[in-house]
């Protein structure tokens, strides 16, 4: 019995030897613990990050989702798949996600709600039926926007860098806020761009010299129908809504619009000569009446506001790519496009429309020249 004891014991005291000299270890209880404590409190600290995390977004858009739901009725002349469409589809998008499901925005797009001035008519006509529009920076002209009127002059902006100078600045916010301080009715919420205008003619065009005699689609715009006089043309005010069958009915020779709306609104199909003459950068902007700003929480027009400087980026970013890409398609298509190599005569014909559209507000306009 005390052999066998005596054997087990050596047995034992070589394993253990043997362990030692190969390096291993056995567990050591202590160190264990510690890495399970680590590990627990690593753990604590990623859920109380997450949650942190979820705390701030819920902050980010949990105050507006938090309000009363309401739906902005928004009005657009254009097709969504224009340059102006994609800008407020994003608007709409942003807007809804920001105000996490508490503003929703019902947008009619292609005219369905009538031109842009039927629809500044019902906006500052009140009632509520339509709440907000993306319009051009030139249709409150007639409205008593004197200083947006400042953006359709001919040859304003010498490229889109220029009017981004302009868009991005101090005195932009002057100008959306124009229309509101003079009792309008409306306040502008941010700007954009929809590319150059340029005329279309059902019949072909070469230079300046063609125009003569034509008589070209205008709005209802003072600066519009002077530039077409000044160029010796005829203006003649067609509603948007009319303008294809005019058109084709000979009612008018041609108009002018940005190329995107020029191929979204099948006007080639009328009207297959383009000729780019770029005489103004088309300023756009999103207005909003007083009656439906007042009826959102502080949240929510915050949402609008920072949802609107997203979709001005957006689009300052797609429009001259889009622009681009349509003018190759167009020339594939087999539009006749003709390239003005040299713009002074047309600035000279523009003239007489730049000085009297400008004198009242020589100073303002100066401002925005000296943004180049």
């Amino acid at each position: 019995m005390k052999k066998k004891l005596m054997s087990t014991v050596l047995c034992a005291a070589m394993v253990a030897a043997s362990l030692a000299g190969c390096g291993l270890k056995s567990p050591e209880p202590t160190t264990t613990a510690a890495a399970t404590e680590a590990a627990k409190t690593e753990a604590a600290e990623k859920t109380e990050a997450a949650k942190e995390s979820e705390t701030e977004a819920a902050k980010e858009a949990g105050g507006a989702a938090a309000d009363p739901a309401v739906t902005l009725v928004m009005a657009e002349v254009n097709p969504l798949d224009t340059i102006v469409g994609m800008t407020d589809s994003k608007f709409k998008e942003l807007v809804e996600e920001k105000s996490g499901g508490s503003i929703t925005i019902d947008l009619q797009a292609s005219g369905v709600l009538g031109s842009e001035n039927d629809v500044l008519d019902t906006m500052l006509g009140g009632g509520g039926t339509i709440d907000m529009s993306r319009i051009s920076a030139f249709a409150l002209t007639s409205y008593g926007g004197k200083k947006s009127s400042l953006l359709s002059v001919p040859y304003t902006f010498a490229g889109r860098e220029h009017f981004w100078n302009f868009a991005d600045s101090d005195l932009a916010q002057e100008f959306l806020l124009e229309p509101q301080e003079n009792g309008a009715g409306v306040r502008g919420l941010f700007y954009g761009e929809e590319g150059f205008r340029h005329f279309f003619t059902v019949k072909e065009v070469k230079s300046l010299e063609d125009l003569k005699g034509m008589k070209l689609r205008v709005s209802n715009d003072p600066i519009m129908n002077g530039m077409v006089e000044g160029l010796g043309a005829s203006p003649t005010v067609v509603s948007f809504g009319e303008l294809y069958s005019a058109l084709q009915t000979g009612v008018v020779d041609g108009a002018e619009q940005p190329i995107a709306n020029y191929k979204s609104n099948a006007f080639p199909e009328v009207a297959n000569n383009l000729i780019l003459d770029g005489h103004t950068l088309g300023a756009i902007q999103v207005i909003i009446t007083d009656e439906a700003w007042d009826k959102l929480t502080e949240n929510q027009q915050n949402v609008l506001m920072e949802a609107g400087k997203e979709a001005s980026k957006y689009n300052r970013e797609i429009s001259e790519g889009k622009e681009k890409e349509v003018l190759e398609q167009l020339k594939a298509e087999g539009c006749n496009v003709v390239e003005v190599t040299d713009i002074t005569p047309w600035q000279e014909a523009c003239k007489d429309i730049i000085e009297s559209a400008t004198k009242d507000n020589k100073e303002l306009y100066q401002k925005i020249l000296d943004m180049k």
